[in-house]
């Protein structure tokens, strides 16, 4: 924030995930598990639909998937089917139903899927003279596959399942062989190669089994907090397709992509679609106030975030979720303080940025902000102990806040203290532009098209296994940057797969021998295409705080020579009037205070229960 103020609501990257019922669907042969069907009916899928989806299934459930759906609630129709098909034969597969083409253009990581182009190529020849070579018959192994898979060996049936893939020969198949094949990977914890897999059939949206592919995908990106593909895919279905309790999910998601994109309109609309018992409702409308804000509709803007921050939400025992909506709830009070600095209302102001917890994270930046709406009305005492606060050592290591030693100078400048201000400002110099010097010089190398394609290079030089040991930037520079819910996202599925890839080599040898390089390879690819994709944004942020230090840098300069220039005026104050230093020295100050208040001199060193309560006694040298 600079001292005159600022308009701009922070964003908050929150992302939505579609719910597990986001498609109408179709009546088709597929295995389904207590949790599967339960999905359909907490979404609200009309009951009928429930009842002939488990009917047309051909699943031979158990009497522990039966006391499963009894347990949980299912509707006794539902039950009563399940119990009927204990020993029921495969009636066959139902017509697909049709669901509008997904653009097959470039994902949104913008990297070709060479298993994609594979499956392709694949599809358009002609079957073999096998025993399996007849149009619409499907492969004996196949069933077995799944049957291996309904018993619970995953090892057994993701093997069978893959060789049928490799084998090219049923093109027809390939949505089910994929669907599964996904399913028993997810058994085996291994999700970013069952999500892949998930993916293929998602791409196949005219398939029977994409309704069922889709639901898996978001449950694996809540799992990792990184939807980049879903996103892209999302958009893609028309909402009429979804049933009316999943119209909220489509909406927000769309509303993302919109604000993204900058329209803003749009985006607006997306989300004021959002119903209110929707668990998206409270992040939809924190992005209606940015967008009002953003669009000068600040009264609007203060309306959204104090809902947000007023709304009583009900949060599963989540510990991600309950800490989502607590963020959340403290960004809307960051951005009404913001609202009514940029206003010039500085005690309302200071009222909201008080409101934001000690415990929040954003706590120091909130307290850093209230030290300028204090600087504004001059009480420059309490600017000084609010700076304090965020200087020590609870927070340095944390919040990347480089303004807040300009906002110290300027408050020592304003005091006369004009030796504190030069100190302060070498200080800032020696620290701040070695670290600037580092951002433009890594950014550069990055800037032509050529360099762009070499991104997730500049994702290792810092993220990496080898990072960068010789870095002058701070800690707290790369934590600010992956407070980014995005590139939090892709962090923790980048370790996913790390942990995958582990599990791979621990697994029976055959299997790991024939699968492993098949899955080492998925697992390779889409790593590069992941950190390419956290390297752009990376290289991005890193742009935009060079050039954030940069106007600080050449900010400090004009307050040095404004120093300068008032030493000059002070020198010449004092040597026309050589008696008033004398008389200032012989003044007795007292320090007393209120009975009420208990006055602690500050020797240095920090406690936590005083954080945010210093307030300096600066009387200042001005004449």
């Amino acid at each position: 924030m600079s001292k005159h103020g600022t308009q701009a609501a922070f964003r908050f990257a929150a992302v939505s995930l579609v719910s597990a019922a986001a498609l109408a669907l179709p009546q088709s042969a597929l295995a389904l598990s207590c949790d599967d069907i339960m999905s359909l009916v907490e979404h609200g899928v009309p009951e009928s639909v429930v009842v002939n989806t488990v009917k047309t299934s051909g699943t031979l459930f158990s009497a522990d998937e039966v006391r499963c759906l009894e347990d949980r609630g299912a509707p006794a129709a539902v039950v009563g089917q399940a119990k009927e098909m204990t020993a029921s034969e495969d009636p066959g597969t139902a017509a697909p139903v049709p669901v509008e083409k997904v653009d097959e253009g470039g994902s949104d990581l913008d990297v070709e899927d060479e298993f994609e182009t594979k499956a392709k190529a694949g599809a358009q020849r002609e079957l073999s003279d096998g025993e399996d070579a007849v149009a619409g018959a499907e492969p004996p192994k196949l069933k077995e596959a799944v049957a291996q898979y309904q018993a619970k060996k995953p090892l057994a049936a993701s093997l069978m399942l893959f060789e049928l893939l490799e084998s090219q020969k049923y093109p027809e198949f390939e949505p089910k062989i994929n669907y599964y094949l996904g399913r028993s990977l997810e058994m085996l914890d291994m999700h970013h190669t069952a999500q892949y897999h998930y993916m293929q059939v998602v791409r196949r949206p005219d398939s029977q089994y994409f309704a069922y592919a889709l639901p898996k995908m978001v449950k694996i990106a809540r799992l990792t907090g990184n939807d980049i593909e879903l996103k892209r895919i999302v958009a893609k279905i028309p909402p009429d397709s979804y049933p009316p309790r999943a119209k909220s999910d489509l909406y927000y998601l769309l509303g993302v992509r919109a604000y993204d994109k900058d329209d803003l309109s749009r985006a607006g609309k997306y989300f004021g679609q959002v119903a209110q018992n929707s668990p998206y409702y409270l992040k939809a409308e924190y992005y209606r106030g940015v967008i009002y804000n953003q669009q000068g509709k600040l009264k609007s803007a203060v309306r959204s975030f104090r809902d947000v921050y007023r709304q009583e939400v009900e949060v599963a025992n989540d510990p991600r979720a309950i800490k989502e909506v607590e963020e959340l709830k403290d960004l809307a009070l960051l951005n009404i303080a913001r609202i009514y600095y940029g206003i010039e209302r500085y005690d309302e102001s200071s009222n909201y940025y008080n409101l934001v917890p000690h415990t929040s994270p954003h706590w120091p930046e909130a307290l850093f902000e209230l030290g300028w709406a204090n600087f504004m009305q001059n009480n420059l005492n309490n600017t000084l102990g609010q700076l304090l606060t965020v200087r020590s050592g609870f927070f340095s290591d944390d919040q990347w806040l480089p303004e807040a030693q300009l906002l110290r100078s300027l408050t020592y400048f304003n005091l006369c203290e004009y030796n504190k201000v030069e100190k302060i400002l070498i200080d800032f110099d020696q620290r701040y532009r070695p670290a600037h010097a580092e951002m433009v010089s890594f950014v550069d190398q990055y800037k032509t098209s050529e360099g762009k394609k070499l991104a997730d290079q500049a994702w290792d030089t810092y993220f990496g296994r080898e990072k960068k040991t010789d870095s002058v930037l701070p800690k707290s520079f790369f934590v600010r940057v992956l407070r980014n819910n995005e590139l939090a996202g892709i962090v923790t599925h980048l370790e996913l797969m790390d942990t995958e890839e582990e599990l791979i080599a621990k697994q029976k040898t055959r299997w790991a021998d024939t699968m492993g390089p098949y899955l080492r390879k998925i697992l390779e690819t889409d790593r590069q295409r992941y950190k390419r994709y956290a390297g752009l944004r990376f290289l991005s942020e890193m742009a935009r705080q060079s050039n954030k230090v940069a106007d600080l840098l050449t900010q400090a300069e004009i307050i040095r020579f404004e120093v300068v220039d008032a030493q000059r005026v002070d020198y010449q104050y004092k040597s026309q009037n050589a008696d008033l230093g004398e008389a200032l020295d012989r003044v007795d100050l007292d320090f007393a205070t209120a009975v009420d208040f208990i006055y602690w001199p500050f020797n240095g060193e920090f406690w936590q229960d005083e954080l945010g309560y210093y307030h300096y006694t600066e009387q200042g040298s001005c004449k």
